[in-house]
């Protein structure tokens, strides 16, 4: 049987990114434990999941190549999550106003077989502009931004919050990097232009 591929997500943005390689897919979120392990970082957080989530899934696709991937982004040393609600998103961007967050994408590229592993952590530091009350307020009534990391979309209107991004892959910072992952993916003998 020829070797399919699965995202083991169930997220919306890293599905949308993955069919720009238009390469068939998919899905199958892995629904595992999130929660940071004590004293775990957030570079070791995010890998883990990715590792995690990978297997998980691979485990149930034994003729498949599972693609795990996870996101943290991470202001002064402490992980900040996805908002959640409207008030938990201006509170991250007011506490985002004129400070540089890292966004660390981890993913994760395995055989269901267990025979190979690919993995890379991709680092992406954006800088908020000083951010007014109402500039913050008006940007998360108009996106609403309660399901990304840092409360904002900067594949939309979010964008406008930034003074730079600096990233090696701009899809990084959407949650997969698809610069490296095309290159695993064909490194796996998988079809990807």
């Amino acid at each position: 049987m020829t070797a399919h591929l699965v995202l083991a997500s169930s997220s919306a943005y890293r599905r949308e990114l993955l069919a720009r390689l238009r390469i068939g897919f998919e899905i199958d979120a892995a629904n595992i434990d999130e929660t940071p392990l004590p004293g775990e970082s957030a570079r070791d957080l995010v890998v883990r999941l990715a590792r995690e989530k990978a297997a998980h899934v691979a485990s149930r696709h034994q003729d498949a190549w599972v693609i795990g991937a996870d996101q943290v982004a991470v202001r002064d040393r402490e992980i900040v999550g996805k908002p959640g609600s409207a008030a938990r998103s201006v509170e991250q961007l007011r506490l985002a106003s004129g400070q540089t967050l890292s966004f660390l994408t981890a993913v994760c590229v395995v055989s269901g077989r267990g025979e190979r592993r690919d993995e890379h952590l991709d680092e992406t530091r954006v800088k908020f502009r000083t951010l007014s009350a109402t500039e913050i307020a008006r940007y998360v009534e108009v996106e609403r931004p309660y399901d990304c990391a840092g409360g904002f979309k900067s594949e939309g209107l979010g964008i406008s919050l930034f003074e730079s991004i600096e990233s090696r892959d701009p899809t990084a910072l959407v949650g997969l990097p698809l610069i490296w992952l095309a290159g695993a993916l064909r490194r796996a003998g998988l079809n990807v232009p």
